[in-house]
């Protein structure tokens, strides 16, 4: 009978660590509390019963957990790690380039057009 009790004991730790991995794997950056996800994925890895129960009590996001509201009429420029021009010139230069390319992108499939109707 005591085997029986570690094994279903066994069973439930590693429902739990399973269930808790997959939670921080899916938690989105930045809403873990007192440890970046990173931290959390190790600690849950390598200390399965500990670091399930330290993800469950003190690390998982709160339930209440609401994207922060966006600061533009446009919430797709606040997306990390997106480019956006600061200065006007850099702006310019970029449409410029888009122009030069469109027109060279126009000259080629003339040509290509030409090319076509005269064979």
């Amino acid at each position: 009978m005591p085997l029986f009790g570690a094994g279903a004991f066994s069973l439930i730790v590693l429902a739990l660590w399973i269930f808790c991995l997959v939670d921080v794997f899916t938690s989105v950056e930045g809403t873990t509390r007192n440890l970046p996800k990173i931290g959390w994925i190790f600690v849950v890895l390598f200390l399965p019963l500990v670091g399930s129960i330290l993800w469950l009590v003190a690390g998982r996001p709160d339930s209440g957990y609401r994207e922060p509201p966006s600061r533009s009429r446009y919430p797709e420029y606040d997306r990390p790690g997106r480019f956006a021009a600061t200065n006007p010139d850099d702006d310019e230069d970029f449409l410029r380039q888009c122009r030069e390319r469109a027109e060279e992108q126009r000259r080629q499939a003339k040509l290509n057009q030409r090319e076509q109707d005269e064979s």
